[in-house]
């Protein structure tokens, strides 16, 4: 009997994936779309984003379960997950894109973009000076693959740029500081606070009233981990406050963002559809490949998930 791949996923295209996977999986797996499985028996597989709930049930001989994604805070969170291995994606393709956006993100603030846009409809010829990237600090809170990666191109065009983690590590022109204790005085520092952190049942909503009140007066926020890591009531009044000059936001407690949302029209804020970086199935498609041939033959496998620690 061939082994069946399931794939499922609300905003990815099924053809361009099977056709990214297909050639790394040598006609020894079938690919079907969810919606169109022949054999349920068969599925070993499960490649998939946000499925709806149930979703596992259908597939008794599941065996492998593929995040769509880096991120896996929602999929480890739910109440019908089998009992079988979790793993996620990352290939450079993915960070080289998150960097990317950070990097923009970074220079929106640093370059007072906010401060232009917002002369542009008044037809104002808004001059204001330019600082050099060397006076101007960055904290990345989070330092994982994707925020070590971020970190160290902020770092690599000459900005001021501290790293927030919780355990001690090396990253060049990075200053890493580690801790709890930590986090206030770096706060306390930085000119443009940058959010990477993994959502775990330790970092919902980790970044409340308190943090956001330690952050330096004028201070920018970007986030681009989780929604939910964020107090948004409080990131909002840190922003009609004043205390926040601004904020570039990829990720909402709710998505999409609600119409209703003031975080809409804040003065500074720059709203993007969680798009900061996303799976892309020619770079992602020999990972997952070599992750079914390990269940197939026994093998280890690539970035396998912790269900204890969430990612």
């Amino acid at each position: 009997m061939t082994d069946t791949l399931v794939f499922y996923s609300g905003p990815d295209p099924f053809d361009v994936w099977r056709d990214a996977l297909a050639p790394h999986l040598d006609g020894h797996v079938r690919i079907e779309e969810a919606d169109k499985v022949t054999d349920p028996g068969s599925v070993r597989f499960a490649l998939v984003w946000m499925p709806p709930e149930g979703f596992f049930a259908r597939f008794p001989n599941l065996e492998l379960v593929v995040n769509l994604g880096a991120g896996v805070d929602r999929l480890v969170a739910r109440d019908d997950l089998p009992d079988v291995p979790i793993t996620r994606l990352s290939d450079p393709e993915m960070g080289r894109m998150m960097a990317g956006y950070v990097l923009f993100a970074v220079l929106r603030h640093a370059r007072d973009i906010p401060h232009f846009e917002a002369a542009q409809p008044r037809h104002e010829w808004a001059y204001r000076h330019p600082r050099a990237a060397s006076e101007t600090t960055v904290a990345v809170l989070g330092l994982g693959e994707l925020g070590a990666l971020a970190a160290t191109e902020i770092a690599r065009l000459g900005y001021d740029t501290h790293g927030w983690a919780t355990r001690p590590r090396e990253l060049e022109g990075v200053t890493v500081h580690c801790g709890d204790d930590a986090l206030e005085g770096l706060l306390g520092m930085a000119d443009i606070v940058v959010c990477m952190l993994p959502l775990t049942p330790g970092t919902r909503n980790r970044l409340d009233a308190a943090v956001f009140a330690a952050m330096k007066p004028g201070a920018a926020f970007v986030n681009v981990s989780r929604g939910a890591v964020v107090d948004e009531p409080a990131l909002v009044e840190a922003l009609r406050s004043g205390h926040l000059s601004g904020a570039t936001l990829d990720v909402f407690a709710t998505e999409p963002l609600p119409a209703d949302s003031p975080l809409w029209t804040l003065p500074g804020v720059l709203i993007t559809p969680h798009l900061a970086s996303v799976a892309l199935p020619n770079s992602a498609a020999p990972q997952i490949a070599a992750n079914v041939r390990a269940i197939q033959t026994g093998g280890a496998l690539i970035n396998e998930v912790s269900r204890s620690r969430g990612y």
